[in-house]
């Protein structure tokens, strides 16, 4: 294996196993509070909402600090060290004897985290010349389909082990992610090619939020994340309300998230080839619309069977947007800025994933339909505004295209 391919590899891999080995547990937080002794329903979604959420809100308020580190210092200690917290946390979660010690683990947590961001920015500095969308579709694909694995395989650990000890075995997998990083990444082996000029004197945020496009690239990553999350709080009882039978909510409604999940990681993974067709703004416009005709389908549908056709073009168009929304942000970004960048764009994401689930259960208790229709609506508006801000920007969206 060629070195830059062993650099991309190594990053995809622990993106996977990372991202898998938290989601063998957190999706049954819930029933963790229950066996530490939280008995009332309500304080139970108040402690598993707290936690679940501390962790994302701190890490969206530090990736930037930890991107600029990384700048500075290099990026493979910086994910070596997120990387390494997770082992820690993870393992000490499995002897806490109450839920605050579970929150507390969680804020710890949330401090040290953002090694998603940092690994985008090791495939784009990896990336071959030409490359450096597939190489960024390939890690955002592994970090989608890791958690809609995580779940099927954390759920029957828990049935065997116990979820104690399934705490134990989620900080394996972030040893063996830090073991890949480590004896695989050769951070002396990175192309970092890029249209840009490095940039002189010292990085700070304001030259980075400067570069152009950027801004608006980082709003398409907070429109995309916001319509993906939404569908979460309200999807287990919107199929109910179309007809579908209580007991069997639970398994359509996972079903259509591990289809919208999979024809995700198909969007990042074919993004490259759309790429070499089309600029990526012109890409992420159709992405917009794609995705928003979708919402346009559950907003207005009566019967649960045009779901099935609607979420993988939803799920598909908000993959390659999602991707080529990142490739565009890459190609405007220096080398040497990367790491505050991702970090950057990498807030936006989380912003977006923290405020969607809020906005759409508060939405919801009016009217479920409501959120789709956001949705699509936000959506339009996004196509919108990126086919105004693309007609500034000639000469970009052509190296984007050829480059890719």
């Amino acid at each position: 294996m060629s070195s830059p391919g062993r650099n991309l590899f190594a990053v995809t891999a622990a993106s996977f196993i990372g991202f898998m080995g938290f989601t063998l547990v957190m999706p049954f937080l819930p029933l963790y509070f229950h066996q530490l002794g939280v008995e009332h329903v309500g304080e139970i979604a108040m402690w598993s909402g707290l936690s679940l959420g501390v962790t994302p809100a701190l890490t969206a308020m530090l990736s930037p600090f930890w991107g600029r580190l990384a700048d500075r210092y290099g990026r493979k200690i910086m994910v070596e060290r997120s990387l390494g917290s997770f082992v820690v946390i993870m393992a000490a979660t499995a002897f806490v004897t109450r839920a605050w010690h579970v929150f507390a683990l969680r804020a710890i947590q949330g401090l040290f985290a953002g090694y998603g961001s940092l690994t985008l920015t090791m495939a784009a500095d990896s990336a071959p010349e030409g490359r450096m969308a597939q190489s960024i579709g390939l890690v955002q694909t592994a970090q989608r389909l890791g958690p809609a694995l995580g779940p099927v395989f954390g759920g029957t650990l828990a049935a065997l082990v116990g979820l104690r000890r399934a705490f134990l075995v989620a900080a394996v997998f972030y040893a063996a992610a830090v073991a890949l990083v480590f004896v695989l990444y050769d951070e002396r082996l990175v192309h970092a090619h890029a249209p840009a000029k490095p940039v002189d004197g010292a990085i700070t945020f304001r030259n980075v939020l400067a570069f152009e496009n950027f801004l608006v690239m980082s709003a398409v990553i907070f429109g995309f994340q916001f319509v993906d999350r939404s569908f979460g709080p309200v999807l287990p009882i919107y199929v109910g309300i179309l007809g579908i039978p209580a007991s069997h909510a639970a398994l359509v409604s996972g079903i259509l998230f591990s289809v919208a999940a999979g024809a995700g990681a198909l969007g990042h993974h074919y993004c490259a080839a759309l790429l070499r067709r089309m600029s990526a703004p012109r890409l992420i416009v159709f992405a917009a619309l794609a995705a928003g005709a979708g919402a346009t389908v559950y907003a207005v549908t009566h019967t649960p069977w045009w779901l099935y056709c609607a979420t993988p073009v939803f799920g598909l168009a908000i993959g390659a947007g999602m991707t080529a929304s990142y490739t565009a942000a890459a190609e405007v970004i220096p080398p040497n800025a990367r790491g505050v960048g991702f970090g950057l764009l990498t807030t936006a994401s989380l912003v977006g994933l923290a405020v969607s689930p809020i906005v759409a259960g508060f939405l919801g208790a009016w009217s479920i339909r409501s959120v789709f229709a956001l949705d699509a609506a936000a959506l339009g508006a996004l196509a919108f505004g990126v086919s105004i801000a693309a007609r500034t920007l000639p000469a970009e969206s052509a190296a984007i295209a050829s480059d890719s």
